[in-house]
């Protein structure tokens, strides 16, 4: 690990904040780092209300998009709410879906095949919409690139809507509106919306027309909160006012779909990261195993029987993706290690009955495992598709960007994307790509980094500290979890491995005479000989609290320790 300790801000900018805020220099520090300079910054990012939210119609083409809507329902038209197979997707669907089924009759779904059509807007999905006299498609986390599909469907007689937060290309495609806040030409305040908050924004624009306010539409934020902790956007700005009032949803009262996921979960309180690593993964099983659809169903139902149901055949969907997930992340390294490619600067894999559903998780694990830009392929009809992650700081968008003469298509973000190729053309692409990489990249991203907010020592941690970190939540991209550094530490002298492959650590560590923590460091069981025998150490960590048996205390989370 790297460890890469933040530059501390201006000193007179921390007493000024710490003035006005009658904070100490730590908290003052933390909310620099996060850009909150001064009393209103403070209030907005503590105090949070759903004010904060900027009207929907600064985003571009949103009052043509209410007005076609509004057009469509006064001549009884069908809707087609269209969305892709993914958390993004398929809540959007379920949120504009089940906001406009509650004046309006004739709307219906739409999620592709992830096997059949692939990503995105696809002709099947159009055909099927003229098949069924629907004149107007709302499509949502996908169409910014879908020129061709839009002009097709255009040819039909078929409106398109296009509501994306996906970068745009050179043209836009022709549709009714356009609603994607990374268009240049777009002045919407916010640019990090997800795919599910772009499609908030067109109901939040239609409520306002029905005298209906933002209030009224609080019971639809557990969809937004649960895509924008899945797509893993900024919790900054809108996103922070959404994520924060959507957790408060799935806490106290979420749609039955969302209950019946979270029923066996025993935490009081679930927080952003638990929407992660509970929530999200269930919802995407859906469109990785079987069909998009099935999440769609189950976040839009009420009938509390079906709603079981569909719970029971995601858990099980979920449980066969996590075998397929392991099968293939073994295979996947057993080949890097056959074909002698361990020093490489990019990771491309390619076997062809790999399951299309899981190769984005897979490729997420060798990343974990190299810590380099990685793509894995399968096959698919015809072709090859793809899933690609990349490391901290390098845009594997662009580096596909460099490469696409090789690829047919290609679309997603600087961290992660999507693409296909033909099979003839694999190995010129994984040529090309491992250059562009080998060039581009700095060394240093090779490692994977511990970016650390401050230097402390034991004795400034209290049960205060803790009351107002737990206020800096909800934590996400640029609001992350503040981390640590105190240095010259030792452990009591009882250092233990846990886990069934002794893979965790836990140790109580002390530095001087300061009291001391618990602590626990997951996947660091290697490293206990760095604690033996009270040597001391350098521990990075963040601040939590643990509750056990009734009692809570201030227990530390190790994220890693050198001599």
């Amino acid at each position: 690990m790297r460890w890469n300790l933040k530059s501390k801000p201006d000193n007179q900018k921390i007493k000024t904040l710490q003035n006005a805020l009658q904070i100490d220099e730590i908290v003052a520090t933390l909310l620099l780092q996060r850009g909150i300079e001064s009393y209103e910054d403070a209030k907005t990012f503590f105090r949070p209300t759903l004010d904060d939210l900027h009207d929907p119609f600064l985003m571009k083409d949103m009052d043509k998009a209410v007005k076609r809507i509004l057009t469509a329902i006064e001549n009884q038209e069908n809707i087609l709410v269209f969305g892709d197979y993914d958390v993004d997707g398929t809540t959007a669907v379920s949120l504009v879906s089940s906001y406009l089924k509650s004046f309006y009759p004739n709307v219906a779904t739409y999620i592709p095949d992830r096997y059949n059509e692939g990503y995105g807007i696809s002709y099947i999905g159009i055909d099927f919409a003229d098949d069924n006299d629907f004149s107007l498609i709302i499509a949502l986390d996908c169409g910014i690139k879908s020129i061709e599909h839009i002009d097709y469907a255009k040819q039909k007689g078929i409106d398109f809507i296009i509501c994306d937060h996906h970068r745009p290309g050179d043209t836009v495609p022709n549709a009714v509106a356009v609603l994607d806040p990374k268009q240049e030409d777009c002045n919407y305040p916010y640019k990090e919306l997800c795919g599910c908050g772009v499609g908030f924004k067109l109901i939040q624009a239609l409520a306002s027309t029905k005298n209906q306010s933002v209030d009224d539409l609080v019971p639809y934020l557990d969809l937004v909160a649960t895509a924008i902790a899945a797509d893993i956007v900024p919790i900054t700005g809108e996103n922070r006012v959404l994520a924060k009032f959507g957790l408060e949803v799935i806490n106290s009262n979420p749609r039955a779909g969302i209950k019946a996921l979270i029923k066996n979960v025993k935490k009081a309180t679930l927080s952003i990261t638990d929407v992660v690593f509970i929530i999200a993964p269930r919802i995407n099983a859906a469109g990785r195993i079987k069909h998009g659809n099935y999440a769609v169903e189950l976040l839009t139902e009420f009938d509390l029987s079906q709603v079981i149901q569909f719970a029971a055949e995601i858990e099980t969907f979920n449980a066969d993706r996590k075998n397929l997930d392991k099968q293939i992340t073994k295979e996947a390294l057993s080949q890097i290690i056959d074909n002698n490619e361990e020093d490489r600067f990019s990771t491309v894999v390619y076997q062809e009955d790999w399951h299309k559903g899981v190769i984005g998780i897979v490729a997420s694990r060798l990343v974990e495992n190299y810590y380099r830009p990685t793509i894995v392929f399968t096959k698919s009809g015809e072709k090859l598709a793809a899933s690609a992650r990349s490391v901290k700081d390098f845009d594997i968008y662009n580096a596909l960007e460099a490469c696409a003469e090789h690829l047919e298509q290609f679309g997603g973000h600087m961290y992660a994307a999507g693409m296909t190729i033909k099979e003839e053309n694999l190995q010129a692409f994984k040529q090309a790509f491992e250059e562009f990489v080998q060039k581009t990249i700095h060394p240093d991203l090779l490692t994977p980094e511990i970016s650390i907010d401050l230097e402390i020592n034991f004795d400034d941690i209290n049960p205060k500290l803790l009351r107002i970190l737990k206020q800096f939540e909800p934590f996400g991209p640029e609001n992350m979890t503040p981390i640590f550094l105190t240095k010259n530490v030792f452990d009591s002298g009882y250092p233990k491995q846990l886990g069934s492959d002794n893979e965790h650590l836990r140790l109580f560590v002390k530095q001087e005479q300061s009291e001391g923590f618990g602590t626990i460091g997951f996947g660091l069981g290697k490293k206990i000989e760095i604690a033996r025998d009270r040597k001391p150490f350098d521990l990075v960590y963040s601040i939590e609290e643990n509750e056990w048996n009734g009692n809570t205390t201030i227990q530390l989370q190790m994220r890693d320790l050198k001599a």
